[in-house]
């Protein structure tokens, strides 16, 4: 989970690093639609950064919710993945035989 977040996170810095530079490429092309065009983009990459920040927040927050949750009520989180995994697996089952008729 961790490596994915972090590949999500890496990810987004790069397209907003991407885009700050094809700002920077452009800013001496003339022309009132890239004009306006580049004033869009930034309103833009100044609105993800806040809209980043907050996502990351709130997975933080719901991470932290999970693990006490986890450490609170170990046996129950144990029996529902076992009742889970059981589930998947008769299903999987089931489709599995259907398959050979």
């Amino acid at each position: 989970m961790k490596t994915q977040t972090a590949a999500i996170r890496d990810d987004m810095g790069t397209l907003v690093e991407d885009a700050r530079a094809l700002m920077i490429a452009t800013a001496d092309v003339g022309g009132e639609k890239v004009k306006e065009a580049r004033k869009r983009l930034a309103a833009t990459l100044d609105g993800t950064e806040g809209i980043v920040a907050r996502v990351r927040d709130r997975a933080i927050e719901r991470a932290k919710a999970a693990n006490e949750a986890v450490h609170k009520h170990p046996f129950q989180v144990i029996a529902i993945g076992l009742g889970v995994g059981t589930l998947i697996g008769y299903l999987l089952g089931q489709r599995c035989c259907h398959h050979r008729d």
